[in-house]
């Protein structure tokens, strides 16, 4: 028997997907009662029917169509080609049921919300927009909602509660970036396009061969929009990301903010979709360079998970075992590399630069991790904000202590910087790269609509200048918690000693999730970032590669949805209280963790396919009902609360990175000691570093240059 809650929230979808709406302008969101069509056998109509059944069914007995629905739904299950979506569909229904119901037991606030939201949708008097989207937003996703007429007061709100008093400057900041500071950034790399015949590309015959038999594999990753070997090199995210990032050091040194000739040391983690192209990466950067012309400024190093396989087996699992007295570490250590989720390669490149001021340069003392589709606008830096980018980068507040707006300590042991859109920096650095949104909502964006909380962190976390008593950049400063993938880096001694980490099951907004390690429930001292005000990178990726953001566009969606169900279990992972995780992390980043996870990322999800077929985007719609739902349905799985799979993979890799630093550490220490086995696995890995340097035939460059 249903009880009060199911049928007040059946009352609210059907008001939501129902032509009886009385006055309301906005309502239905959308009506999937006209996709619905049970006897047509065309594969668009099938895909278009089992989602509007879906949305029919979740309406309740209401719905005159509630019966054919479900029965379609029902007799769809079993066919081979629909079986897989359409019970994926009747499964939702009953899932968001549940999920209602549990939660409604323990949150009366909640279950209000429920109630007051079903009866004004059931009152037939006028009601405009704005309202219809802020009593909607109340329900399914609070962090939206009161935004739009309270702007600056949520702007100064956020400021308030984001403010460090400084307690301790750092009393050894960063004076020699070039030499103090691993450069970090990530590529994703696939094999050539279908449309391009590997035997016209302009490389070696090796190099063809390579790609050809990579080609022939059974693909193993999937990534957003990788780079296609081949791709002409004006698209080419390498070849811009590292020719940018040459010219940024280059304009240090003319402005003296470093010496001649000043060269940088640039690690990049390659995640490959097909397993033989970790063979041929290198080769390929190299070639590529070679027809592009050299790099004057940087050193790049490129780990595939072979070389962090390497340095699993010849470094970390002998060193484990010789000062720890740890046996089979290989599982261990398993969270160390760069293929799979992105969350796998992030933390990664944080973790590499311990690695690397242990057993190759202990001149470097942080890490900072750039976007290849980001540069320095060095020009701009000086101009707008008096300091380059390197200059930005020797603040005394990375590294420093404070005490928050709650009165609890932190180390801002991270440092985070923005972002300005190319094509708007010609108004000034200081233009969110993320804008108030002003235009007509879709139907899926009344029920999450992240871009408002993104905004509005946009402009009081990364657009915020140190130019006021209240902050000064001297004795109070901000913290941050949204940030970019790129644009950000890490202390050494932080990372050792907080040991911070995304797990390798998130797969969208990894940058974010790295934080979330580190929230504790405990008065002790937390790390933080820096918000380090006009530290800015122009975003230039709509400039040169809208070929690839397009036909990345579902994916993305897609990683949105999950992110919602990771993010939500996440937060009860690492902490017992979510509503403490919440508040440290909103509005934006909080705004993924949901009370109900599983009922936000269905109707999101149906509300966006009702779009496409609306809108005449067929093949996203069919893609969505396909491979969407399969996508959808592991990350439910995988988050359920009986199999338990997310909260075992969190443990084991905290476990795995706890055990990482510890045995540095003592890798460190016998180094220092002058132990004859540290010495002879320091050797061990200069000689991986060495086979995966980048040769740009640098005149009279020294690969053994007293470092490596």
């Amino acid at each position: 028997m249903q009880t009060e809650t199911i049928k007040q929230f059946e009352n609210i979808i059907y008001y939501l997907t129902n032509t009886e709406t009385g006055t309301n302008p906005v309502l239905p969101l959308c009506n999937p009662q006209e996709q619905f069509a049970m006897d047509n056998k065309d594969s668009t109509a099938i895909a278009k029917s089992l989602n509007a059944a879906f949305l029919i069914t979740l309406s309740g007995k209401r719905n005159t169509k509630f019966d054919e629905a479900k029965r379609f739904l029902e007799d769809m299950s079993s066919s081979s080609e629909w079986g897989n979506a359409a019970r994926f569909f009747l499964s939702g229904v009953d899932a968001i049921e549940d999920e209602i119901s549990n939660v409604c037991k323990t949150d009366k606030d909640f279950n209000s919300r429920i109630e007051s939201l079903s009866e004004w949708l059931s009152n037939p008097e006028k009601q405009d927009e704005k309202e219809t989207a802020e009593r909607i937003w109340s329900l399914f996703c609070p962090e939206a909602a009161g935004i739009t007429d309270n702007k600056g007061k949520k702007i100064a709100d956020l400021i308030d509660k984001r403010k460090v008093t400084v307690t301790d400057l750092n009393p050894s900041p960063i004076t020699n970036p070039a030499q103090q500071i691993l450069f970090t950034s990530n590529i994703l790399l696939t094999v050539p396009s279908k449309t391009t015949p590997v035997k016209d590309l302009p490389f070696s015959d090796d190099l063809k061969d390579g790609l050809i038999k990579a080609d022939n594999e059974k693909q193993q990753y999937w990534y957003d929009h990788p780079v296609q070997i081949g791709v002409e090199p004006e698209k080419n995210e390498i070849l811009y990301g590292l020719r940018s990032l040459d010219k940024a050091v280059k304009f240090e040194t003319e402005r003296g903010s470093g010496s001649d000739g000043e060269v940088v040391t640039c690690v990049l983690s390659a995640s490959v979709t097909h397993n033989g192209l970790q063979d041929i990466v290198r080769k390929y950067i190299e070639e590529e360079f070679l027809q592009a012309g050299a790099l004057k400024h940087v050193d790049v190093y490129v780990f595939t998970e072979l070389e962090t396989q390497r340095i699993i087996d010849d470094i970390l699992i002998p060193a484990a075992g010789r000062y720890l007295d740890i046996k089979d570490a290989d599982k261990i250590f398993a969270m160390f590399g760069v293929d799979g989720e992105y969350g796998r390669h992030y933390s990664f490149l944080k973790a590499i630069a311990t690695f690397w001021q242990v057993l190759i340069n202990p001149e470097i003392k942080a890490t900072f991790k750039i976007d290849l589709d980001q540069v320095f606008p060095q020009k701009e830096l000086v101009e707008q904000t008096g300091h380059s980018a390197f200059e930005h980068l020797k603040s005394s507040l990375w590294g420093s202590k404070g005490i928050d707006s709650n009165g609890k300590k932190v180390e801002l042991g991270m440092i985070a910087g923005a972002l300005v859109n190319e094509k708007d920096i010609h108004n000034s650095l200081f233009t969110p790269d993320v804008k108030f949104p002003d235009r007509t909502l879709a139907p899926d964006e009344y029920i999450f609509f992240s871009a408002l909380p993104q905004a509005l962190s946009t402009r009081a976390e990364m657009m915020t200048r140190y130019t006021t008593d209240e902050l000064d950049g001297k004795k109070t400063c901000m913290q941050r918690v949204h940030v970019t993938g790129g644009t950000n880096g890490i202390m050494i001694d932080s990372l050792c000693k907080f040991r911070p980490f995304t797990p390798s099951f998130i797969g969208r907004a990894e940058d974010q999730a790295y934080i979330m390690s580190v929230i504790s429930n405990t008065d002790e001292e937390r790390l933080a970032y820096l918000h380090k005000d006009g530290l800015i990178m122009r975003h230039d990726k709509e400039g040169f590669a809208q070929e690839a953001i397009q036909s990345a566009y579902a994916g993305k969606l897609l990683g949105d949805y999950i992110r919602i169900i990771y993010f939500s279990k996440y937060a009860r992972i690492i902490a017992d209280n979510i509503n403490r995780v919440k508040y440290s992390i909103d509005p934006f980043t909080g705004c993924f963790i949901s009370k109900i996870p599983v009922t936000t990322v269905y109707l999101r999800f149906a509300f966006k396919i009702w779009s496409f077929f609306y809108s005449g985007k067929e093949k996203y719609g069919i893609e969505f009902v396909t491979n969407g739902t399969s996508r959808i349905e592991k990350a439910l799985n995988l988050a359920n609360d009986n199999n338990q799979t997310l909260k075992h993979i969190y443990s084991s890799e905290q476990n795995g990175w706890r055990i990482f630093y510890d045995t540095l550490n003592e890798l460190k220490n016998g180094i220092n000691n002058n132990d004859n086995f540290a010495k002879e696995l320091q050797q061990k890995a200069k000689n991986i570093v060495k086979s995966s340097y980048i040769s740009f035939l640098k005149p009279n460059k020294k690969i053994d240059n007293g470092n490596i």
